[in-house]
This record gives C-alpha cells, sequence and structure tokens, in this order.
C-alpha cells in the first residue's frame, strides 16, 4: 500500500452536454449550468433581456445530461478507495460511471460522495443524468396523499413554476417577486476523484470558546474521516499556533467507517489574543494554525487553516419597564447594535458569481458601514468564499435554513435530505466566525400564525406538527449536536424564546416585544415615523425603487429607509409605552439577481444607488437624528462608538432661495454616551422660527452635524419642516462640476447657484463609486470624491457625468 497523501483529481472543465431527445448537443464548462452553457455557445441569447424568462422555459422542462470521459491519472491498484465526490448538483440527477449506476442525487445544498472502487477502469465514462425539476417537483408534490401542502403556485403575474417546496433547491429559482424564474439543472459546483488508504479527512473545523472561570480561551478542533481500514487506526495529532506560542499534542484513536476526533486546544494564558470583531468595532484578526495527523498506519496529513476568536451570545432578557423579552446580540461580551441589508443570490446562475462579483458587493456593505448581513432563506447557502470575505471585512452573518415563505413537507426520503444538507452545511460553516446566528426558516412561523394559505381551522394541528418536526425535531436538533458555539432561532420573524413557550409557534410573531420584525406599509406616509414598529430587532423592512434611468421614484425610497432606519436606530436606549430597545436594523435588500425594479442598495452588476449612499450616512458610527412629536422638534446623538464624547451640536437653518444660513446654532458640551442613543436638544419648532426670522415651515430646512476632537464629526443630517412639493423659494439651480485626477481617484468639485436637494452624479457605465451622493447642498461649492472600480479618465467622466437635483427631474 502506497503511504503517500491521497490522489485528487478534478474533473472540473470541459463537459459533453446534451438535451432529453439529443437534438442540442453542446460542449459545456463545469461548474455550471444548462442555461450558461447555451448562452455562451450562442444557442440562447442573453436569458434576462426582456421576456426570455418565458421564452426559455423550455430549457428547463427537459431532461439534460452531462457526460464526459477521463483518463485514471494513477494506479488504482495501490489504493484501498477511491471515491467520485460532487460538491454541488443542482438538482436532481442519476450518476453513471462505465454504464454502471452509482446512485442518485436530489438536493442541490448537500455535498454527494460515490465510492466507485469497483467500477474504475484506465479510461472511464462519467454521466449525469438530470431530470426536470420542475417536473420533479410536480410529481413529488402529486405523491404526497397525506395533505396539501401550500402554497401551490407562485402568483401569475411572476410566471414562475409550481410546487418549489417539493425540491431541496434555490427556492427563488422557481421565481419571486422580485426575480425571474429559471430553474437551472447543472453541476453547480467542483467535482473530483479522491482515491486513499487507511484514512481521509473529509470535513475539519475550529470553533472558539471563552471559558469565563479559567479567563481563558480554548479551541474545539474537529476532524471527521473516512476510515477504510477494518481496525481502529492510532497515531498523535499535534496543533500548532505559532503566534499564540500554543503547541499541543494528543494521542487519537480513529475508528473504521466515519470516525471524527474533538481535540480541546487551550491558548497559552501568556499569550495576548486579539479577538475578531465586527466591522467598525475593531479589527478581524486570525491566526494561522497547522495540524499534523500522524498515525501508524498511512500518511502524515498537515492541515493549514486559519483561526478567530469572538463568542457570540443571543441575549433574550427582561427589560426594566417593558414586557416581554430583550433581543441582541452580544460579541466578545459587548452588546452590537447590528447594522446592515438582507442579502439574496447575486445571479440566478450561480456560476456567474465570481470571487470578484462576491468581493464587490461585501466590500460595497462595509464602506457604507454596515456590519452585517442576513443570508436570506429563499437562496443559496452561499460560496465558501462569501464566507471567507465576511471573514476578512468584519460583516456578521445571520444564516438563515433554505426555507422560505411556504409549508414544506416531513416524509422520511424529504427529512433524510434536508437532515443530510444541515449537517453539511453545519461542518462546512462553522469555522467562520462572521456566522453568529443559524435561523431555521424565513416567515414560515408568521405563515402558521396568520394563516397565509388559509388552511381550515380543524386542519392547522398537522401542519403545526410539520413545523416543529421539520425545524425543531430536525434541524435545530442537528445544529445543536454539531454546533456548540453559536445561537439558534427556529424562525425569522420569530418571538425567540416566547415562541418556544409558545410549543414553537407564537400567536404573534410580529410582537414587537419579543424577537425580531419584518414590516413593510405601502400606505402610510414613510415620512411618519410613528408607523414604524418600536421593535427589539427589525430583521427586515423596505420600500421599492428603479433602477438608474428613473430617479425619482429612488429619492423616495431612499428617504423612507432612512426615516425607517434612523427611527430604529435612535429606539436603542429608551423604552416608550413599553417598546423600544431596537438592537438590529437590517433593511431589504442589499443586492439584486438581475436588472429590474427592486428594493436592492445595489444594482445588478454592484452600482450603488441613492439608498446605499443614504446607508452609509444613516449607518455612521456617529449621527445625530431629528424627528418631530407635537410640534417639538428632538435630536438625538446615535453611536457605536465605544467611548463616550464631549461634541459640538451644530444646527443650521437654511432658506430655500438663499445660500447664506439665516441662523446657525452651536450648542457646547453635548455628551453623546458609547453605544447608545441619547437625547441632546429638544426646541419647538414654532420657537426655532421665530428665532430665525423671516423662516416659515415651507420656506426653510434645518441641518445638523456633530463636531468633535481630532476630526471626529458625524455626517450633516437634515430634517423637511413640510413636504418638498411645497417648499417655498426653492429654484431650478445651475450645477457644475470640473474633474481633476489624483494618484488613482478623481476629485469633482461642484459648484451651485442655490440650494439644490438631492444632487446626484452619475457616471453611466463607468464602473466606481462616489465619496457622497444624493446630498443637499447648501454651499457654493462641495468636493466629492469617485473611487474607480476600473481604469478610467477625467475625459471619460466628464463625458459621462450626468449631474442633477430634485428640481431637473420633477
Amino acid at each position: 500500500m502506497a503511504a503517500g497523501g491521497p490522489e485528487v483529481r478534478s474533473l472540473r472543465g470541459s463537459w459533453r452536454l446534451r438535451s432529453g431527445n439529443g437534438s442540442v448537443s453542446l460542449r459545456a464548462e463545469v461548474p455550471g449550468c444548462v442555461h450558461t452553457a447555451l448562452l455562451r455557445r450562442g444557442l440562447i441569447q442573453d436569458p434576462y433581456y426582456r421576456f426570455n424568462d418565458v421564452m426559455y422555459r423550455w430549457i428547463s422542462l427537459d431532461n439534460w445530461t452531462y457526460s464526459r470521459t477521463f483518463k485514471t491519472p494513477f494506479d488504482v491498484r495501490k489504493w484501498q478507495k477511491v471515491n467520485l465526490v460532487f460538491e454541488g448538483v443542482d438538482t436532481v440527477a442519476q450518476i453513471l460511471l462505465n454504464n454502471v449506476t452509482l446512485g442518485t442525487t436530489d438536493n442541490m445544498f448537500n455535498r454527494y460522495s460515490f465510492d466507485i472502487t469497483s467500477v474504475i477502469q484506465e479510461v472511464n465514462f462519467v454521466e449525469v443524468r438530470f431530470l426536470s425539476a420542475v417536473l420533479y417537483a410536480a410529481e413529488q408534490s402529486r405523491c404526497h396523499k397525506a395533505h396539501s401542502i401550500p402554497p401551490a403556485c407562485p402568483p401569475p403575474v411572476q410566471k414562475g413554476e409550481c410546487h418549489v417546496n417539493f425540491i431541496r433547491k434555490e427556492q427563488c429559482s422557481f421565481s419571486w417577486d422580485w426575480g425571474p424564474s429559471f430553474p437551472t439543472q447543472g453541476i453547480w459546483k467542483d467535482v473530483r476523484i479522491e482515491a486513499y488508504n487507511y484514512y481521509h479527512l473529509i470535513y475539519f473545523s475550529v470553533t472558539p470558546f471563552f471559558v469565563k472561570s479559567a479567563q481563558q480561551w480554548c479551541l474545539e478542533v474537529e476532524s471527521i474521516f473516512d476510515v477504510v481500514s477494518f481496525k481502529p487506526i492510532a497515531g498523535l495529532v499535534t496543533v500548532n499556533i505559532p503566534k499564540l506560542q500554543t503547541q499541543q499534542t494528543f494521542s487519537v484513536k480513529l475508528q473504521p467507517g466515519e470516525g471524527s476526533i474533538v481535540l480541546p486546544v487551550n491558548i497559552n494564558k501568556g499569550a495576548a489574543v486579539e479577538a475578531w470583531w465586527p466591522n467598525g468595532h475593531g479589527k478581524q484578526t486570525g491566526y494561522n494554525m497547522t495540524t499534523t495527523f500522524m498515525m501508524e498506519a498511512g500518511c502524515q496529513i498537515e492541515k493549514f487553516s486559519k483561526v478567530y476568536f469572538r463568542t457570540v451570545e443571543l441575549v433574550q432578557e427582561p427589560i426594566p419597564g417593558s414586557p416581554g423579552l430583550s433581543f441582541y446580540f452580544r460579541i466578545n461580551g459587548r452588546p452590537i447594535f447590528i447594522k446592515g441589508s438582507n442579502w439574496i443570490p447575486a445571479d440566478s446562475f450561480q456560476d456567474r458569481v465570481t470571487y470578484d462579483t462576491l468581493r464587490l458587493l461585501l466590500k460595497s456593505a462595509a464602506d457604507a458601514n454596515m456590519n452585517a448581513l442576513r443570508v436570506w432563506g429563499g437562496g443559496v447557502y452561499e460560496q465558501d468564499e462569501f464566507y471567507d470575505i465576511c471573514d476578512e471585512i468584519g460583516i456578521m452573518i445571520w444564516q438563515d435554513f433554505m426555507f422560505a415563505c411556504a409549508l414544506y413537507p416531513t416524509n422520511q426520503n424529504y427529512l433524510e435530505s434536508v437532515r443530510a444538507e444541515v449537517s453539511h452545511q453545519v461542518r462546512r460553516l462553522k469555522s467562520h466566525p462572521s456566522i453568529i446566528l443559524w435561523s431555521g426558516n424565513n416567515e414560515n412561523e408568521a405563515a402558521i400564525a396568520s394563516n397565509w394559505f388559509s388552511i381550515p381551522y380543524p386542519d392547522i394541528g398537522v401542519y403545526i406538527k410539520d413545523y416543529v418536526t421539520l425545524y425543531v425535531n430536525n434541524i435545530r436538533e442537528i445544529v445543536l449536536s454539531e454546533d456548540k458555539s453559536r445561537p439558534f432561532v427556529a424562525s425569522s420573524p420569530t418571538n425567540g424564546l416566547e415562541s418556544v413557550k409558545e410549543g414553537w409557534l407564537s400567536r404573534d410573531p410580529y410582537d414587537t416585544h419579543y424577537g425580531d420584525t419584518h414590516f413593510y406599509d405601502y400606505n402610510s406616509d414613510c415620512w411618519n415615523w410613528t408607523v414604524y414598529p418600536k421593535t427589539r430587532f427589525a430583521s427586515e423592512y423596505g420600500f421599492q425603487s428603479w433602477p438608474s434611468f428613473s430617479t425619482i421614484e429612488k429619492v423616495m425610497q431612499a428617504q423612507c429607509v432612512k426615516t425607517e432606519t434612523e427611527f430604529y436606530r435612535f429606539s436603542q436606549s429608551e423604552i416608550i409605552n413599553g417598546e423600544g430597545h431596537t438592537m438590529g436594523a437590517l433593511y431589504w435588500q442589499l443586492n439584486d439577481i438581475w436588472q429590474a425594479p427592486s428594493w436592492a442598495s445595489l444594482e445588478y452588476g454592484g452600482k450603488w444607488k441613492l439608498l446605499h449612499y443614504f446607508a452609509q450616512n444613516f449607518f455612521a458610527p456617529l449621527l445625530p437624528v431629528a424627528y418631530e412629536d407635537k410640534g417639538m422638534l428632538h435630536i438625538h446623538g446615535v453611536s457605536d462608538l465605544h467611548e463616550d464624547h464631549n461634541l459640538t451640536l451644530r444646527v443650521v437653518v437654511h432658506a430655500w432661495s438663499s445660500l447664506e444660513p439665516v441662523c446657525t446654532l452651536a450648542k457646547e458640551g453635548v455628551a453623546v454616551k458609547a453605544q447608545s442613543a441619547v437625547p441632546i436638544y429638544k426646541e419647538s419648532i414654532s420657537d426655532l422660527l421665530e428665532r430665525c426670522r423671516n423662516c416659515t415651515r415651507k420656506s426653510c430646512i434645518i441641518t445638523f452635524c456633530l463636531v468633535g476632537e481630532d476630526g471626529l464629526q458625524s455626517p450633516t443630517n437634515h430634517y423637511f419642516l413640510s413636504s418638498l412639493k411645497d417648499a417655498v423659494g426653492l429654484e431650478k439651480t445651475q450645477l457644475s462640476a470640473s474633474i481633476s485626477q489624483q494618484d488613482d481617484i478623481y476629485i469633482f468639485v461642484l459648484q451651485t447657484t442655490a440650494i439644490a436637494p438631492f444632487v446626484t452624479l452619475d457616471v453611466g457605465s463607468i464602473k466606481g463609486r462616489f465619496s457622497d451622493n444624493g446630498f443637499l447642498m447648501t454651499e457654493k461649492k462641495k468636493m466629492v470624491v469617485f473611487y474607480p472600480w476600473e481604469p478610467t479618465s477625467v475625459e471619460e467622466l466628464e463625458s459621462s457625468l450626468i449631474l442633477t437635483s430634485l428640481l431637473d427631474v420633477v
């Protein structure tokens, strides 16, 4: 037997692809899918163009087959075991090697490994025969005789496919209210051959714990092996973290079959451990760790990994003066206000989502002062690189399991598939410090509690039983056994511990006194903060907007989300009528799956919409926020900073008709407390207008900012005293810009002849972002920086620049 390490050979690259009846045959890339293969060969047009989602429906109704031949790159006789491993198959397929059926797949989110030791030859022919996901889902629904599992079909306007809840596949691929229907088929992740002797490492994870009693960090290092030998294998494992002067050696024994070992590594007490912090709260320090397995039989394995130290607690405790319980996250013992958005798949075709795509979108989240994203349960568990980037830039992840807005079956086959999926995903992802929460599903507790699907009352018990079976007795059970290092909630929105108390289904999952809430209201005036729920945690809220070519809707959308987010931020330290202590704001949604009107703040392709520029300000670490209540103007100082600060509040009143301020107030010695929201200013608006003579609600606007020492300054915020359509003295302005280059950035110097609300710079298809956009211009001159994402020039920017303010678009 060979004593060397395992032989691994990837089968990614060029495969053959043919339609069910063989009439279409072409070369196809793996990883990939049928749609992108047809597009690359010029056999279809851009699927996103006009009504092609409907035109190309035939693609997902056919049964396609991927195949290729490959030479075995090693001498098979030297190896005890050879596997064919698929990291991801989308979705329902029969796998054959040399005309022998190895097995079937039915879950896009699972990893499949087939033993091919006795089937592999010198030259091999591998086939993946897909079944249409649409037809499979319909068939599964037909065979489910017990009781119906709603919803059967999406609303007709979505032009989608039915019964997506019967297939373990990206749920939004059968259509959603913001995305098209492209039920893909394909080998969407890596596929490879693995040959080994004695034992082979399949999963490796490291989770940190802080032991309070010993005041010491420790790591749980878990390794899961496929052990080929018939008797246990003994040996030594050494874990080494040089930077932390920590090295430990363990004697271990691997049992035949799936053998796992868990090693408790205590970090040297003398070493100064730097914890991993979310963006805006500290560094994202990681340490290099080497784990060496020296077993008496077979080879030595060396595993290199990065380890991070952070703890997370979801705190649900009574709050003085308020019924219910808190709902907030403590990271490394510090309460953190969660600021961010919701993440959906970045493309209908996952093989088009590159590292660069992910990096651009995630970096844009961090650049807008976000510290968290919720990976929403109707998409996919994201690729490894997604979580690697989040680890690196400090974006915390609320991770849903992939169940959304539907009820689901609980028959034996379905549950077995889900159990394998959950166990695989938790093992794959639990080493990432960025993931701070597992959540069982999106809105399915609410779907039952609010009876979205009009289930007759006598039948509801069956669906409650299904719900508990799936999310509690299966998903939760596996999560708790695989990962003790982070919290789990069964759904979002949920009442947290109160839902648990009520048998996992609360009467009202939207109760503001418990857990998290989702909130959408298209009827009320979104500038009116009193319509918003004073919730413990807002995990979803939003307003629709249009892509670049039409701007007026975007200004309303951005302004609405700004008003709502500021409301959540200033509610973090107060309880009013038993409500408040809001500790999270995740708006819907960060990104887009295609170019279409949606709630996203980043366009498909990554361009910042106005909302994203607004987010950079409304999520700023230091921010003054104003609201009006019974004729009084209130300003709160909101701070995510770790220290208290004594600051100066500058309040300036401007008339719409003049660039000269009407009056200015500087209030010094304003105490803004660390990580809280405190009232810092209060005045009746009638007194304010009297003090600033010649001002009425319609003719004036208030701006304000906080300034401290060492360059500490908040963004300048504003408060409109009337609707802009009633503004008096607002005149059309002449806006101009001069552009110059400085190293690899570009400086735009803007000039205006009058006060200009919502000044917007747009450079068309030139990729990059501005330092500020959609702002209120109250001074003659303003400097804005453009950060290009690809090479450009002053000339190119000048010819592309469109400069507008609100009056140019109404």
